[in-house]
């Protein structure tokens, strides 16, 4: 992975050759293609980080291919910071480059006070959706997802939104995120109805957590929509970070609510044995996780976060090597059954 070496107060221009850097795939049956890994601002991307850090890994991925960069409404901390700094990237170093990329965010978490500030209500999405464009400083998202399903609004709501999102402009395509298989089938279904065909799925997929291959990925298939995988490592359990133990300043160390100590401590042994594949593969455990998803047919795009471009670049890294052979795939699966049996189909 290669890229241009700029200062941050200087004109950005992007490598000329970063589309040869990088493999694209067709978005279901529509005629978007993604690149394999796409960047995710869920972290390191908000108020409280640093914006230079922010500008040289958003430069770096894009230098390496990398057109799609993904948020939500509620992305920080503080919620709504990460499309803000977004914004300026966009505005400043991509300001020429708006037609080469592929943006979207998400509505339905808190973001903010009073019964309309979450779920999947028009009033909601549409309200969300205006928010996003005013922080990101743009006409329009490539991608809105609705973000969770909401149990107390009907669905022909939810998706009468998005449809109407999509036919207002303010988004090319729609899509949905942490629906289950059945969920997914009748939002497919009543998008169908309205013409705005279901673009994408966003959904938690990795070696660890594998529910998506109970029933979602073929209803993805047989809908015709693309899947695109974030957490690939886990919260970073798929990584080298925590081989040694779990240092202090980590997100396992801290106070973090989506990884803590013992999930970690559960899955050593397996990300040990995991390894060994990885490193017969002469890739990393990360990397190795990363193609891993890539190798599923049915997967889109994999989601990545970085906190520097070095870690970006391991990540990158990944679609250099995406094919198994058999006998890797055997081992690796009886790794997981043996290991991991919740993991399993």
């Amino acid at each position: 992975m290669q890229t241009s070496n700029h200062l941050s107060n200087s004109t950005y221009s992007p490598l000329s050759k970063r589309y040869d850097l990088m493999p694209y795939r067709q978005c279901g049956k529509s005629g978007l293609k993604l690149p394999a890994v796409s960047l995710g601002l869920w972290h390191n991307f908000g108020g409280d980080d640093s914006l230079e850090n922010a500008v040289s890994i958003a430069r770096y991925a894009f230098d390496n291919g990398v057109t799609h960069f993904d948020l939500a409404n509620n992305y920080g901390p503080p919620p709504g910071s990460a499309e803000k700094t977004f914004g300026k990237i966009l505005s400043g170093d991509f300001r020429s480059h708006r037609d080469e990329l592929i943006i979207s965010t998400k509505a339905g978490y808190d973001m903010w006070e009073g019964p309309y500030g979450n779920l999947g209500s028009r009033k909601h999405l549409i309200a969300s959706i205006d928010q996003s464009l005013k922080r990101l400083g743009t006409d329009y998202v490539d991608i809105f997802y609705h973000h969770r399903p909401d149990p107390d609004t009907p669905l022909t709501e939810t998706m009468g939104a998005l449809d109407y999102i999509v036919r207002s402009g303010r988004a090319l395509y729609a899509g949905i995120s942490n629906y289950d298989a059945e969920e997914t089938e009748k939002a497919a279904a009543i998008l169908n109805e309205l013409g705005t065909p279901l673009l994408i799925h966003q959904a938690s997929y990795s070696m660890i957590d594998r529910w998506v291959e109970n029933g979602l990925s073929s209803v993805c298939e047989k809908r015709g929509t693309g899947l695109i995988a974030f957490s690939p490592l886990a919260q970073g359990i798929l990584s080298s970070r925590y081989l040694s133990g779990i240092p202090e300043n980590s997100r396992a160390g801290g106070k973090s609510p989506f990884l803590g100590k013992k999930k970690v401590e559960t899955w050593l042994p397996y990300v040990k044995a995991l390894e060994e594949i990885a490193n017969s593969r002469e890739q990393t455990i990360s990397q190795m996780a990363i193609s891993w998803l890539l190798a599923k047919s049915y997967v889109t795009s994999v989601l990545v976060g970085a906190s520097s471009t070095k870690q970006l670049k391991e990540n990158l890294s990944a679609t250099d090597t995406i094919e198994f052979s058999k006998e890797e795939l055997e081992k690796t699966e009886q790794l997981l059954l043996l290991l991991a049996p919740e993991t399993s189909k």
